[in-house]
């Protein structure tokens, strides 16, 4: 026993005219940081977090300590001291639990968000 099948639906048939407009929502707000404080994110080569618990971060300006803050399990320490986007350039560098110096990166100025990788 055959069954009819419903043809599928291919749009509306008309003359080509607009059928209803599409409204904007004024609540959407762009052009600011997604981040409000400094936040740097250590990574492996193919973009992996290290797992980086007992770690922590130096931030300097020049020789000045700036900023201390302790990485989290998953690659990521947060400056709660500096405000986004950056207006100066700072030096970051990276120690283990133990205070060994693991890597010295640059952050330019005007950014919320910087990734260190390796």
């Amino acid at each position: 026993m055959s069954m009819k099948m419903i043809p599928p639906f291919l749009g509306p048939k008309g003359s080509g005219k607009v059928i209803s407009k599409v409204k904007r929502t004024k609540n959407f707000k762009s052009g600011g940081p997604t981040f409000n404080r400094l936040t740097v994110v250590w990574v492996t080569n193919n973009g992996v977090p290290f797992n980086t618990t007992g770690f922590f971060a130096r931030l300097f300006r020049g020789d000045n300590v700036v900023a201390v803050a302790s990485f989290d399990r998953f690659g990521v320490v947060r400056f709660n001291q500096i405000q986004t986007l950056t207006s100066v350039s700072y030096t970051i560098r990276l120690y283990n639990s133990n205070g060994v110096l693991f890597r010295t990166a640059f952050i330019p100025a005007g950014v919320q968000t910087f990734a260190v990788i390796g």
